[in-house]
């Protein structure tokens, strides 16, 4: 190649180039998701910026003994993570970032009225996802009132925590922070396993199974600092969470079945299918009220009394609370051995090429297959 046609080569590729970072900023100025991206990658940006290392915050003659002693929790909870549970902790939650108010993001999801059906958002990395946060307040109201009044069930809800999956040096909170430290620990490791793991498209399976190892692992956490009495509250919160899922769980079976029985898009079917989701949730708020309530150990009456039954509700709690017990299915075949559980149901997930993981984890424990297939997230 001369010299002449090495040059014109260079010229081609720089305007190549060129077309594709003009492509890519025009997409991240005009298209609403574009922008949502930029909104989030500007305020991930400040939380970054504001970081400052623990070890310094400890050796601050100013910090006080509170602070202190939830810093060294958390410090001995992402140690405990990756020595005892083999998780990539990275340099996760070695700093902390001052946000300057009490919540870290809004988060709304929404789920169609007539169906058991979530609706998503889709991200790149990430795939689809049935919810979608808001740093801007008021933008997540605004955005759940418009997918309300589209005909979707919508919930909205705070977060105080989360995880850039790895990508960065995920830091502390004050949203995080306030927690007591049993859920701190429990927050700490939840969020290790999503850097450790996390299937694309699979929020479901994801937050449910890192909802498993965050309590199973910080029971085990407490228990190796002498602390019988917190690891004991830890398993009672783990416990209502199975209770809970469980309810949820024969409520979306019930609901699925009776929605099946009116099948079509007839005005109607549709009614139909309102008419008798609607009895169910009567059903169900009075089971819940007079037969799960008495039996929750730390979920108040109160808590139990304000649950909203609507699909949206539905489809979220069923996120963080699918097939518990199948999880625990797990760790009781492997001897309660915690680190050996999360390795295999992560192989056995890796490995399931249905892409229905849940069902992979209760075949790998010889327990049956629902009929009810466990819902991912995936579809819009």
């Amino acid at each position: 190649m001369t010299e002449n046609q090495r040059v014109k080569w260079i010229r081609r590729a720089l305007r190549a180039l060129a077309v594709v970072v003009l492509g890519v900023v025009a997409y991240l100025v005009i298209a609403p998701t574009g922008r949502y991206l930029l909104r989030g990658a500007w305020e991930e940006t400040k939380i970054l910026a504001r970081r400052r290392p623990l070890a310094d915050i400890l050796a601050d003659s100013a910090t006080t003994p509170a602070l202190r002693a939830k810093l060294q929790l958390v410090l001995a909870a992402r140690a405990f993570a990756a020595e005892s549970l083999g998780l990539d902790a990275g340099q996760s939650f070695t700093s902390y970032s001052e946000t300057g108010h009490d919540t870290l993001t809004l988060v709304v999801s929404g789920a169609y009225r007539d169906r058991l059906k979530a609706y998503t958002w889709w991200f790149p990395v990430v795939g689809r996802v049935p919810y979608k946060g808001y740093f801007d307040f008021a933008e997540a109201r605004r955005q759940e009132r418009a997918l309300n009044a589209r005909g979707f069930d919508t919930r909205l809800g705070a977060v105080s925590a989360f995880s850039t999956l790895g990508w960065f040096n995920d830091p502390l909170l004050p949203s995080t922070l306030r927690s007591d430290s049993l859920t701190l620990a429990n927050t700490v490791i939840h969020e290790l396993t999503h850097n450790t793991y996390y299937a694309p498209g699979g929020a479901v399976f994801n937050e449910s199974f890192a909802n498993f190892v965050g309590s199973r692992g910080a029971e085990r956490f407490f228990l190796s600092r002498g602390q019988p009495a917190a690891a004991a509250e830890v398993a009672a919160r783990w416990d209502d969470e199975k209770v809970m899922g469980r309810f949820w769980a024969t409520l979306y079976a019930r609901v699925d079945s009776a929605f099946k029985a009116h099948p079509g898009e007839e005005a109607s079917s549709v009614a139909d299918r309102l008419g008798a989701r609607e009895v169910l949730f009567g059903e169900a708020r009075l089971a819940l009220l007079h037969e799960l309530a008495p039996r929750l150990k730390t979920i108040s009456i109160r808590s139990v009394e304000r649950v909203k039954l609507d699909n949206a509700v539905l489809m979220s709690r069923r996120v963080y609370l699918t097939d518990l017990d199948a999880f625990d299915a797990v760790l009781a075949k492997d001897g309660g051995d915690l680190r050996r559980a999360v390795k295999d149901i992560i192989a056995v997930a890796k490995a399931d090429t249905a892409k229905k993981p849940f069902d992979a984890v209760r075949r790998f424990t010889g327990l049956a297959v629902p009929a009810v297939a466990s819902d991912t997230g995936g579809g819009r």
